[in-house]
């Protein structure tokens, strides 16, 4: 085991894995009630009247009760009330297509908001919002590709605020540009990802759906090891084994691409991510 001691983590290797703390949180920009470039926008009247609920990147389950739920923010009707099921007229800022969902974790029926749509909810929508997805639907395959803007770098914090060249920080990059979330960072709804062990009880948290089988654009976790692992999956094989972009797990900071399967091992994954379904 080799410890290597820097002024903002200490990086072990464990397993031939290196793996850091991430740092800590700094401040996400705060939802306001005020509709702006980049946000989808729920508003409680019909016609975009009464208080409004901004929102960056795609929402799985708003919560039912206070304190714990999206609110109205804005004054208002509706100001201070839970989003879920309450809704009547949205804007989407995003510069991306968005789907409104009758239920939660992006199930039963839809609504499709183009880019830059400001309308009313139809009839079986309105006040029965109860999830949205930024961007549509994920393919169902990926293109492996090292296309990662800090190839080479060892130490250092990204622009999402985890460690260069770990595996968190490459993960983050994949939801940001090939799921195309483009607010995701350490601190993505609220909530703390941090190290790779944390990332599926995080997402639970803040209302991302977690599944034990795997799908093309899931980010799959292994619970295992002190730090754990998370990885991009590109492919899910006729086998039920699956293909994975990641990095610093062959090699120190390094990408590669392999075949998966599902377990606790230290090859493999117990988890996965849905940022988008």
């Amino acid at each position: 085991m080799k410890a290597v001691k820097s002024t903002l983590a200490t990086l072990v290797l464990v397993s031939g894995t290196v793996l850091a703390t991430a740092p800590m949180a700094q401040s996400a920009t705060a939802r306001n009630g005020v509709c702006e470039a980049g946000e989808f926008c729920y508003y409680y009247n019909s016609n975009h009247q009464g208080s409004v609920s901004d929102h960056k990147g795609s929402l799985a389950n708003y919560g039912t009760t206070t304190p714990s739920c999206y609110t109205f923010k804005s004054a208002g009707n509706g100001r201070g009330l839970c989003i879920k099921n309450r809704a009547a007229s949205v804007w989407n800022r995003t510069g991306q297509k968005v789907a409104v969902h009758y239920n939660s974790n992006y199930g039963g029926t839809k609504q499709t908001i183009a880019a830059g749509g400001k309308v009313n909810l139809n009839a079986t929508l309105k006040n029965n919002n109860a999830s949205h997805l930024v961007g549509g639907t994920s393919t169902g395959s990926y293109t492996p590709r090292d296309d990662y803007p800090y190839r080479g770098a060892t130490s250092g914090i990204d622009r999402w605020n985890f460690y260069k060249g770990q595996c968190t920080s490459f993960a983050a990059w994949t939801v940001v540009s090939r799921l195309g979330i483009k607010d995701f960072s350490n601190q993505y709804g609220g909530g703390r990802f941090g190290n790779a062990i944390n990332w599926d009880n995080n997402a639970r948290a803040v209302g991302i759906p977690v599944y034990s089988t795997p799908r093309a654009g899931d980010i799959a976790v292994r619970n295992s090891g002190t730090y754990g692992h998370v990885a991009f999956v590109t492919k899910v094989n006729a086998d039920g084994s699956f293909q994975v972009d990641e990095y610093n797990h062959v090699r120190a900071d390094t990408y590669s691409h392999r075949r998966a399967t599902r377990g606790t091992g230290s090859h493999q994954f117990d988890r996965f991510i849905r940022f988008k379904r």
